[in-house]
């Protein structure tokens, strides 16, 4: 199908729609404004009562309309109308206006009428309240005209064997044009932004500074963060989020008489007892990173931080293949002092469960991140490390002091991600 028209009742959301399709799909769709509305607004013309003068303007563009699309279509375009002069027909055959039918019955054998008729659907109620909404009184129309008009467009439809394809326009936008995308078959094409790493598994210990060079790498550019480090737009995966629910949960079945499952209470904080949870959070990272998929330009982060003789060589086990085998792995070294004092100086109990505010309490500092196996793994400050048979680039950043200013994160990264990029880049 390469002519598609839009048809639906006013308000559905024609305009709108095909605005998205013309700004993100350029090379691909080629989207004509209804000629209709076209027409009138050139010419002034009010639709409801210069019925003459608006017939007249029509035909007068058909024409040009004509080429337009013949034209479009031969340079490989899908040619996407806003609406098409059926609907005008029908709206003519409600209002009565026989002349305008009269000419449509003599012209509609030489019209190139679209391969694809699109209807978006809402019910008639739906389209009053949008038009209301809407706040133009010139192209308001009621009940009774669209009950006529509906019925009559669908009678032409039939007559003439028409492919017509139904969306459901009474949802969320997003649905809405995300069916209208598929039904078109369109494909986003991204511009080329150079190599991006696809997958960035960032480690360190508690408040190392992890959510912080996010948050940096979140507010440049898309331009400065592909040239400067190599990084494309930004999905973060946390293990924090999925460990906090586990805690909220003990305190759920706390409450209902079964007893905490993985976790005790430390004051307003929690600590974790069942070192099940840390294979199982990195299982619960799995199905996000396979949930994600994986896309031209864009970098997913993986976040986390792991302690004990082998946290982070169990965890790097169980890590999802795809993130190690296009992945590469920033470590930010912090010693156990800093990283604790850190861990004290962000904590805000009111936000305790966010990503930047939360804090380790001393129980679960001691027993789990007090020994850290990074430098066992990692023999040198970069290279590579050996991960099921798989050859994962890898740089270690000594992050104290702590970064403050932009001019800190620039002057300590920069130069990490380039090491980084050059790794991942020759592997």
């Amino acid at each position: 199908m390469r002519y598609i028209s839009v048809e639906g009742l006013p308000a559905v959301g024609k305009s709108e729609l095909l605005s998205a399709l013309k700004l993100y799909f350029p090379g691909q769709v080629f989207v004509l404004p209804e000629l209709v509305k076209k027409v009138a607004e050139r010419e002034k013309i009010d639709l409801f009562r210069e019925r003459d003068r608006l017939r007249e303007a029509i035909l007068n563009e058909l024409p040009q309309r004509q080429r337009e699309i013949e034209a479009a279509l031969e340079r490989g375009l899908i040619v996407v109308e806003e609406s098409h002069l059926g609907v005008h027909a029908a709206y003519s055959a409600a209002l009565g206006d026989r002349a305008f039918l009269e000419e449509f019955t003599k012209i509609e054998p030489r019209i190139r009428w679209p391969d694809l008729f699109v209807r978006l659907e809402i019910l008639i109620p739906v389209s009053l309240a949008r038009q209301r909404a809407r706040g133009d009184p010139h192209y308001e129309v009621g009940e009774e005209v669209l009950v006529r008009m509906s019925d009559w467009l669908s009678r032409w439809h039939a007559e003439r064997g028409h492919e017509v394809s139904a969306i459901d326009a009474d949802r969320s936008p997003e649905e809405v044009l995300g069916e209208l995308v598929s039904a078109l078959g369109l494909r986003y094409r991204s511009l080329p932004r150079g190599d991006v790493i696809p997958y960035l598994i960032l480690l360190g210990r508690p408040a190392a500074g992890k959510s912080e060079l996010i948050q940096f790498l979140k507010s440049l550019s898309p331009d400065v963060r592909a040239r400067d480090y190599h990084l494309g737009t930004l999905a973060v995966l946390d293990d924090f989020p999925i460990l906090w629910e586990k805690f909220i949960e003990d305190d759920i079945w706390e409450e209902v008489g079964k007893g905490r499952l993985i976790s005790r209470r430390a004051d307003d904080n929690y600590y974790v007892t069942d070192d099940h949870t840390w294979p199982f959070l990195i299982e619960k990272l799995n199905c996000a990173i396979d949930a994600e998929p994986e896309l031209p330009g864009r970098t997913v982060i993986v976040e986390f931080s792991r302690g004990g003789d082998n946290g982070y060589r169990e965890a790097l086990s169980r890590l999802h293949r795809r993130a190690l085998e296009r992945g590469a792995i920033l470590y930010l070294d912090v010693s156990v002092e800093e990283s604790w004092r850190r861990n004290l100086a962000r904590y805000d109990r009111d936000r305790r469960d966010g990503i930047l505010t939360h804090s380790v309490p001393w129980e679960e500092y001691e027993r789990t991140y007090k020994v850290d196996d990074w430098p066992e793994l990692a023999e040198g400050p970069a290279g590579y490390l050996e991960v099921r048979e798989l050859r994962v680039p890898y740089i270690t950043v000594s992050n104290e002091p702590e970064p403050i200013t932009p001019g800190d994160f620039v002057g300590r990264f920069g130069p990490a991600f380039a090491e980084l990029f050059r790794l991942w880049r020759e592997r």
